[in-house]
C-alpha cells in the first residue's frame, strides 16, 4: 500500500511531457524544381543563340554583341567649320555637275619622271595608231627630259623639285592634273612613274579607263604604325583619325575629280602641314594619306579603293621590288596581267591580309592596265614581249 502511494506521488512530482504531435507528409516542391528548369533552359538558349538586340546584350553581355558604347543614341553631328562648309559646297557642286562628253574624249598620261623617261620608246608602241585619243603631259623635276618619240614632243610642264616622302610629290600631282585639265577633251587622267609600263594595248585601256562608272584610287584601313599611326590630332577637327587612309600614289580619275583635286585647299593645307616626315615623331607621307583620306570624306563610292598600276611588295622591304633584265618573262607579265584580286595588307601585329575583287562597272575583271617598278635595262625584252603579253 504504501508502495503504490509513494507510485502515485512520484508521478505527481514527474513532469508530464506533451504526446508528440504527428506531421503530415509534406509535399514534393514541384514548382521549384519546374521554375529552374525553366530558367537553365533559358540560359542554354541564350549561350547556344546569342542576343542581338540592345537589352540583351546588356543583360547578357554576349561576346557576339558589339557592347553597351554602340547602341547608345548617336552622338550629335559636330558642327562644320566655315572653311569646311565653303569646301564642301564647292566639292559637291562639282560632282552633282553631269558629265559634259565631249566629241573626241582623250585620256591624259601624265608622267612624274626625274628626268628622261627610259621607257619612251614602248610607251610610243603603246600610242601609236591612236593619235586623237589621247593627251601626254611629262613633270620632270630634275632635269629637262631628251624625248625620242613624236607623241613626247611638247609635253613638257613647268616643273619643280620633289622630295621623296613629302608635300613636293602631291604638288607635283597637282601641277600635272592642272595642266591636263586645260583641255577640255581630257576626261580621264592617269599618273604613271618613269619605272611604269603598259601591260595591255591602248584600246583595252581606253574601253576600260573611259567606260567606268569610278576613279581608280588605292585606298584602304590600317590601323598599324605605317597607317592610322602617322596621324596627327593636329588635323582636327576637318580630319578624324577614324576618317584617315592609306594608299599608293598612282591613280586614274575621271575628270569631275580631277577638278575637286585640284580646287581643294583646305585639307590640301592640312595634309601639308601636319603630314610630314619627322611629325610628332611619326613619319607621314601624304602622297600616301592625302588623296585616300580626301575621297574616303567626300566620295567613298566614287572610287574603286584600289589601282589599276601593279607592283610587288612581296619582298617586305620600304620599297617595292624592281624587275632587271632576267626577270622579264611572258609568263610574269601574264601572270600580272591575270591578278583579279586587290591585296592589302595592316602594318600592326595581326598583318591582317584584305583581300577584295576588282570590279568594273559592278563585273570582276582583271584588276591592272600598267605595272612598276622596271629598271631601264628591261627595255629589249618588253619590246620583244608587248605584242604577246597585251593580248586579251
Amino acid at each position: 500500500m504504501k508502495t503504490a502511494q509513494a507510485w502515485r506521488l512520484g508521478m505527481k512530482d514527474m513532469q508530464i511531457l506533451p504526446a508528440p504531435r504527428h506531421r503530415a507528409h509534406l509535399k514534393k516542391p514541384t514548382w521549384i524544381i519546374v521554375l529552374v528548369s525553366l530558367v537553365s533552359m533559358f540560359l542554354v538558349c541564350a549561350y547556344v543563340y546569342p542576343p542581338r538586340n540592345s537589352a540583351a546584350c546588356y543583360v547578357f553581355s554576349s561576346s557576339s554583341c558589339k557592347g553597351f558604347p554602340n547602341w547608345l543614341p548617336p552622338a550629335p553631328a559636330r558642327e562644320l567649320t566655315d572653311e569646311e562648309i565653303a569646301a564642301r559646297v564647292v566639292i559637291r557642286n562639282i560632282l552633282d555637275t553631269p558629265t559634259i562628253m565631249t566629241k573626241n574624249p582623250k585620256i591624259a598620261f601624265m608622267f612624274l619622271s626625274p628626268g628622261t623617261l627610259p621607257f619612251e620608246k614602248l610607251w610610243d608602241k603603246f600610242f601609236e595608231g591612236q593619235d586623237g585619243r589621247f593627251s601626254v603631259y611629262v613633270h620632270a623635276s630634275k632635269e629637262k627630259p631628251v624625248h625620242t618619240s613624236r607623241h613626247f614632243i611638247n609635253s613638257d610642264i613647268r616643273s619643280d623639285k620633289v622630295v621623296w616622302g613629302k608635300i613636293s610629290m602631291v604638288d607635283a600631282e597637282r601641277r600635272l592634273l592642272a595642266n591636263a585639265l586645260k583641255d577640255p577633251n581630257n576626261q580621264h587622267f592617269v599618273l604613271l612613274s618613269d619605272s611604269c609600263v603598259p601591260l595591255r594595248d591602248f584600246d583595252y585601256v581606253y574601253n576600260y579607263l573611259m567606260f567606268t562608272n569610278v576613279s581608280f584610287v588605292d585606298k584602304f584601313k590600317d590601323p598599324g604604325p605605317h597607317g592610322s599611326g602617322r596621324y596627327s590630332e593636329h588635323m582636327l577637327p576637318e580630319v578624324d583619325k577614324k576618317d584617315f587612309r592609306k594608299g599608293a600614289q598612282w591613280f586614274t580619275m575621271k575628270r569631275q575629280h580631277a577638278l575637286i583635286v585640284t580646287a581643294d585647299s583646305l585639307y590640301y593645307s592640312i595634309f601639308r602641314d601636319y603630314c610630314k616626315p619627322g611629325m610628332d615623331g611619326r613619319n607621314c607621307y601624304s602622297d600616301e594619306h592625302y588623296l585616300p583620306t580626301f575621297f574616303h570624306m567626300l566620295d567613298p563610292t566614287g572610287i574603286s579603293n584600289w589601282s589599276v598600276t601593279n607592283v610587288d611588295w612581296s619582298e617586305g622591304k620600304w620599297h617595292p621590288k624592281s624587275y632587271k633584265a632576267q626577270d622579264v618573262t611572258l609568263e610574269l607579265m601574264k601572270n600580272i596581267t591575270s591578278i583579279s584580286e586587290s591585296v592589302h595588307v595592316t602594318s600592326d601585329e595581326k598583318k591582317e591580309i584584305q583581300i577584295r575583287p576588282c570590279l568594273w562597272n559592278g563585273m570582276r575583271r582583271p584588276c591592272y592596265l600598267f605595272a612598276r617598278k622596271f629598271l631601264p635595262e628591261t627595255l629589249d625584252n618588253l619590246m620583244l614581249l608587248y605584242s604577246n603579253y597585251t593580248k586579251i
